[in-house]
């Protein structure tokens, strides 16, 4: 009987100890808080886009003029100099087209002399009265007609002996051969369109980036900006730009609305090949070896849930302001902002370098705030078991 009732004695001591350790224990309040410094670092905003790559000076060489291919002296990758033959054209036809246009000429510049000759004539006798106004009047005519179907001929001639000199194509700038589209002995038909035989680029050193720019990003974009961007071909490097020129050509595709913005893109090492897809990055502000700090440090915001015995908060009327706990006091500074990219927010005036400002805060046990209190929206809601936080407005999963 006794062994039973010591027996019982210590399980309700056992209970008793369980109970001040699990509730009593658990309405203990301890509160964490998270701090970062005021530090000066540098400050990047970026937007990213994809663009094509393309040399700077490309031309697309062709012919004015129908014919067979008769020879082709380049292909894709032949290095050309300005005025170097590339292509001949068959000149059989041409020359045939000159030929007639010569004899027409010599026909027209016969009729010509015998007009002329009979003009005269008909003036000496027209100024001795021997002959009518009239024949005289139709003589000169006759002679103007012939003179103006000399020049015509002449003018033909001259066509004949350009299109002729079309048969042969050149380079018009040094560079390299892009692409071919014919070959010999196909026949090109210049009639609306002018045929594309060649595109030469001029410098393959000098490339450029036609990126698109969404409509919401390139109110940011200036000539100038510094631009990094990469190329599936080399995925492992960098290459550097700048915005060279801003289009002010809208593109509208599926309702997206889209500007073209022209990038350097210096090619020394040959690397980037036209056409290639390049994943860019324009850096539309930048700042070094400023003051800045956490961008969720301006977003915290102490309650008096969460003051401990002797604690107090001593606040500002500012737009803007992070907080410090100095001694048992949470007090505000007023802060002057400049740039931020999301991450972090440049403070121009208001705390020093160095300064430990509050970015958030975690409740461990106690009671949690009820009614106005856990209606505040820097108010943490509960996570898990009597644990709550406050990262500026952020919540974040606890650390277990």
């Amino acid at each position: 009987m006794k062994k039973k009732i010591i027996i019982a004695v210590v399980i309700v001591a056992a209970i008793v100890a369980a109970y001040f350790l699990f509730f009593k224990g658990s309405s203990e309040q301890k509160v964490e808080f998270e701090k970062t410094k005021v530090e000066r670092t540098n400050i990047q905003s970026s937007i990213t886009a994809t663009g094509t790559i393309e040399p700077v000076t490309s031309v697309t060489v062709g012919t004015q003029v129908s014919g067979i291919v008769s020879h082709l002296y380049v292909d894709y990758n032949s290095v050309v100099k300005k005025g170097q033959v590339i292509a001949e054209l068959d000149r059989t036809n041409l020359t045939s087209e000159l030929n007639t246009a010569r004899a027409n000429l010599a026909s027209a510049q016969s009729t010509l002399n015998f007009e002329l000759a009979n003009y005269e004539r008909y003036k000496t006798l027209y100024d001795k009265g021997l002959v009518s106004a009239n024949d005289f009047e139709t003589a000169k005519l006759s002679y103007l007609k012939a003179k103006e179907q000399v020049n015509t001929s002449r003018e033909s001639v001259q066509k004949a002996q350009t299109n002729l000199g079309y048969a042969t194509i050149t380079s018009p700038i040094d560079g390299i051969v892009l692409s071919k589209a014919v070959e010999e002995g196909q026949t090109v038909a210049a009639s609306f369109n002018t045929p594309e035989l060649f595109t030469i680029a001029q410098d393959l050193t000098d490339m450029r980036v036609i990126a698109d720019i969404d409509e919401a990003d390139i109110g940011g974009v200036k000539e100038g900006q510094r631009v990094m961007f990469t190329v599936d071909a080399y995925p492992e490097d960098h290459f550097m730009g700048s915005v060279t020129q801003v289009r002010q050509q809208a593109t509208t595709e599926s309702n997206v609305v889209t500007y073209e913005v022209v990038i350097s893109a210096p090619n020394n090492d040959l690397k980037l090949k036209p056409g290639l897809t390049a994943n860019v990055t324009i850096f539309t502000q930048e700042k070094s070896d400023v003051l800045a700090v956490e961008s969720k440090a301006l977003r915290f915001m102490p309650i008096e849930a969460i003051l401990t015995e002797g604690q107090k908060i001593e606040d500002v009327e500012a737009p803007t302001k992070v907080w410090t706990l100095e001694g048992n006091t949470f007090k505000a500074h007023a802060v002057q902002t400049g740039m931020t990219n999301g991450i972090l927010t440049e403070i121009v005036s208001g705390v020093d370098a160095g300064t430990e400002v509050l970015t958030g805060f975690t409740i461990i046990g106690g009671e949690q705030p009820q009614g106005e209190q856990a209606g505040n929206p820097f108010m943490p809601r509960p996570r898990g078991n009597n644990r709550q936080q406050n990262n500026g407005g952020n919540q974040r999963p606890p650390t277990r």
